[in-house]
Formats: structure tokens, sequence, C-alpha cells
């Protein structure tokens, strides 16, 4: 079988995963791909596990130091040699169908640069994790469905970007845009390279016969924690900064500002408001540091596309919200 896919999986101390996900894919329907783990100098016997598992179908890139999601990602991307990459979280269990699904979705759209799959809870399956990346004017990010029943979202569908954990990627795209920001490390990077996509006229698609159940916070450890919460505070700083025009940060800057201010508030309230500051201040000190998407005219009306998605996305999760 031709091989059009490489599954790329960033590993950082997730030894107790691997066996569950590197099985999951063995028993995969479809066999067009090769699988590319790497490993950001894990210090929790990964190394072993990876050695042993090296073959012709099985490559491994030792990082030798944790250098982030994005840096880890992008090492895979340049290595590959095949028309799709496929990123997937270390903590997950793939359905048998997932990759051949993602394959199918993608090669037949080719203005698609990435599918979302259906992520599901590993140790709740009733409870969905992720039906793809919503994106709104408040500056926050959200998994679309996340907490909701596992059996809805049943339908494919447009998406703002996808989540990296589980989802393939049309590899010349990148040429394109630019790889994962490594600014980023870790976290919102998925957001930033579908925005840039979006922007330059791809489109990001939910493909829900691609099904995963994924652990969750396998590496980070828990769900809110200061690491995590310092660097999602800059990072979503970096994300409004470099993806919009002067014009749109300036009209959002109202609800963006409020956005930051009702996040303080809550972090300050599970004990992590001193973190959430800091990368808010951090974000706002080195954002002249990022790379931002030059601005052309002829893009404009996509500019106007995503404004009215970020409005549409705000409205329906404060709609969730109220439903809870």
């Amino acid at each position: 079988m031709k091989i059009t896919t490489t599954v790329i999986i960033p590993n950082y101390n997730g030894a107790e995963f691997l066996d569950t996900c590197f099985d999951s894919l063995e028993d995969q329907t479809y066999r067009g791909f090769r699988i590319l783990f790497v490993d950001n100098g894990s210090t929790d016997g990964s190394g072993d596990w990876l050695r042993a598992h090296e073959s012709e179908r099985v490559r491994v890139i030792f990082m030798g130091k944790n250098t982030g999601f994005s840096a880890a990602v992008n090492a895979g991307i340049r290595a590959s040699d095949t028309k799709y990459v496929l990123l997937l979280n270390n903590d997950v269990r793939c359905g048998r169908q997932f990759v051949g699904e993602l394959v199918r979705a993608i090669s037949n759209a080719p203005n698609v640069f990435s599918v979302a799959s259906k992520m599901i809870r590993m140790h709740n399956p009733d409870q969905l994790d992720s039906a793809g990346d919503l994106y709104t004017v408040l500056g926050w990010a959200y998994n679309r469905g996340a907490d909701g029943s596992s059996s809805a979202y049943s339908r494919p569908t447009e998406i703002f970007s996808a989540c990296a954990g589980a989802a393939i990627y049309r590899r010349d795209v990148f040429d394109q845009i630019g790889m994962f920001d490594e600014m980023h490390f870790a976290y919102l990077e998925d957001i930033d390279v579908g925005y840039r996509a979006r922007i330059r006229g791809y489109r990001n698609i939910y493909w829900p016969k691609a099904v995963v159940y994924h652990v969750g916070s396998g590496t980070s450890g828990s769900k809110y924690n200061s690491f995590k919460v310092k660097l999602s505070a800059r990072n979503s700083i970096y994300l409004y900064y470099k993806n919009m025009p002067q014009l749109q940060r300036v009209l959002n800057f109202p609800a963006f500002a409020l956005g930051v201010l009702v996040k303080w508030a809550f972090f300050m309230w599970k004990g992590y408001g001193r973190d959430y500051r800091e990368g808010i201040a951090e974000g706002i000190r080195t954002r002249e540091n990022c790379r931002r998407v030059p601005f052309r005219w002829r893009d404009f009306p996509r500019y106007v596309e995503i404004e009215c998605e970020l409005i549409a996305a705000t409205l329906l999760y404060v709609e969730g919200r109220l439903h809870r």
C-alpha cells in the first residue's frame, strides 16, 4: 500500500501511555502510514521503550531536552516526506478506522488544511473531549462539545481549527503559512496554525467518523496547574496580536480586555491568579518578538468572515454556559 501519512507522536515522560497508543495504531484497518515518535528528553524510561520499538516503519527522533510541543512536532514534520502528517498525543487509544477516516476526509477536499477527529474521554466514554476547536472575540479558545454526550456531534462540519492532539494536516500548506510557532512552547499553538491557514483561504473541518479516546493532560498532569495557566495566558496574547491586523485588534480590544479580566477572576478563584497575571504580562512584554501574519488586502474578505465566526463562537459559548 502507498504510504501517504506520517503519524507524529511527541512524547515527554509518557511511558505509561505508549503501549496503548502504539497497539491501537498497529490495529488500524488502513496501513498506508509510518510512525514517528519525537521524544522531548524523557527521564521515565520512555527512551528504552522507543529504542526497542524502532523499525523500518517506526522511527524515533530524540530531542535531548524538553523543547515543547511545537518544536517537537515541527521536527517531526521536517523529517517526514509524506503528503499528510497526522499529529497524535501519546495518551490516546485510536479507533480502528481512525487513520483511514482522517486520510479519506482530507484527500477528498484539496482546500482543507486540517481535519479534526472526534475525541472522547478515555475514562468516561459517554463524555466528549473535543469536536474541534473554536475561538472567540474574548480571546478564549475552547473545545467544541467538551463535557457533552459522546453520541452528539455526529455530523462533519467546518470548525475554526483542529485540536493537534489527534488531527491530520496537509503537509505542503506548512510551506506557505509556516509551522507551529515555537514561541508558544505548548498550548494554543494549534489554534494559531489553524488561524493562519484560515487567513490564507484554507479550511479546517471536523470528521466524526475518526474516533480517538483521550486521557487528557497526560504530559502536564492536571487540568489546571501553574505551568499551563501561565503559558496559556501568555500565548493568548500572541494569538491575538500576531493574527489580527491593527483595525481588527482595535475593534476587538474591549471584548478581549473583558475576557482577560473574567479569566483573571476565574483563576484567582482557582488559586492561579498570579500565574495568569504573569503570563499576560509576559505576553504583552514579548509580543513584538512574534512573527506576525502580513496583512494582504486580498485576504480582507477572510478577515471579515473570521470576525463573524469569532462573534458567533462567543455567543455559542455563552449560550452553552447558560444552559449547563
